[in-house]
Formats: structure tokens, sequence, C-alpha cells
């Protein structure tokens, strides 16, 4: 899922694009792009969303230093499905995954206030500050104090972060409990998205630029620029 902000540009089914896949994929290619959405799905996966670049790589039978060939076939699929789906590479946890846009409407109806404010704190601490995780004592510390029903709470909207893929449990060393963002959480919120949100926080405009480099967001040549 990517939080979009046109609420009528996305309202009907996506199947439409699949069928133009063919006209710009080989049969490998096409195979590929199924198999990276369906891993990146929450239901089938319950922590490592999309493939590696290998996988990817080995399935498109390419070379694995053939860079081109792999940045070529992420960009041919975005063409092809950019109005419902985008496929994304995150060469920092190194998984491919799949996204479908969902207007702000919808969004509200999977997110309720208190997950989005807790996946951006945890955005935030893990994108911006580069963590490889967070603490739940952290997530307590920043949302409330030490109490049964603030522990409940959060606890609560972790779970549906969890479900949703946007995060998951983090094995660490001193065994605290702890949670990773997931290839799908980093790339959840759109660009505009994060522009807004930073332009309401500092009540002032931003320019884009300047947004995405504060939010480590270098990444845009593999098909992400469209």
């Amino acid at each position: 899922m990517s939080l979009e902000e046109p609420e009528s540009l996305h309202s009907n089914l996506p199947l439409g694009a699949m069928e133009r896949l063919s006209a710009v994929l080989s049969p490998d290619e096409e195979y590929a792009f199924v198999q990276i959405m369906f891993s990146s799905s929450a239901a089938v996966r319950s922590g490592s969303f999309g493939l590696s670049r290998r996988e990817v790589m080995k399935i498109l039978k390419l070379d694995q230093g053939d860079e081109q060939g792999f940045a070529s076939f992420v960009k041919r699929v975005n063409q092809s499905v950019a109005r419902y789906y985008r496929l994304i590479y995150d060469e920092r946890r190194d998984r491919a995954v799949v996204l479908i846009h969902v207007p702000a409407r919808q969004a509200r109806e999977l997110l309720s206030s208190e997950s989005l404010a807790l996946l951006m704190f945890i955005f935030y601490h893990q994108e911006v500050l580069q963590n490889d995780f967070t603490l739940f004592t952290q997530l307590l510390e920043a949302f409330g104090h030490e109490s049964l029903d603030v522990r409940r709470k959060i606890l609560a909207n972790l779970d549906t972060l969890i479900k949703l893929g946007a995060v998951s449990r983090y094995e660490n060393p001193s065994s605290e409990e702890a949670y990773a963002l997931t290839s799908i959480g980093a790339r959840l919120f759109s660009d505009s998205y994060l522009k807004r949100f930073a332009e309401f926080s500092h009540s002032q405009q931003l320019n884009m630029d300047d947004v995405l480099k504060f939010f480590k967001r270098y990444n845009l040549e593999a098909g992400e620029g469209y």
C-alpha cells in the first residue's frame, strides 16, 4: 500500500493494468513481476516481504552484475502499471516489492490516526536517523508513560502495522522487544505525503528536493521517479 493524495484517480479495479504487461515484458519478466507481487503480500510473508535482487535476477535470467537490465525491468513495469501499482527496489534491505496505490480516503479505513502516528515515528527513527530497529520502550517514551492502558494501545496498533506488512518484529541481541520497518513500510508514504507532513510540522512551504533529502529518498532512479 502506498498513501496517495488524490481521492479519485485510482477508483477503478487495477486488473486492466495487468493486461498491458505482455506488450512490454518478456514471459520471464512477467513471471518475475507476478512472483514479486505475490511475495509482497502480508498474508503470504510474515517477515521478509518481496524478493531479493539476486532472486529477481535469477528469474530474469540476467547476470548478477547487470544493473542496467534490472533497472530497465523495474522502469518498464512501472510504466505499464503506474496508475495502480509501483515496483520498488529497497537497496538498504535488498528487497524488491510491489505496492498498490491507495487513495487517502481508503487509507483512513485501514489505518487509524494512532497507527499512522506510530508508523511515522518508526519511519523517522529508522529511515531518517538510520537505526536498524526501534525498541518498544522507545515507543512508550514517545507516546505516553508506562501504563497497562498505553501498552495495550501501542501493541494493538503495532499488530495492525504488522498485519499490513509495514513493520515486523526484530530479534536484537539484548532480547528487548523491538520492531523494524519493512521495505513496504519504508515506501508506504508517498513523496507528496511526506512533503505535506514536513510542511505541516514546520509551518512553512518546503522544496520537494529538501524534503526527499531529509527523508533519505535518494534512490529515485530504479523506476521510482516516474
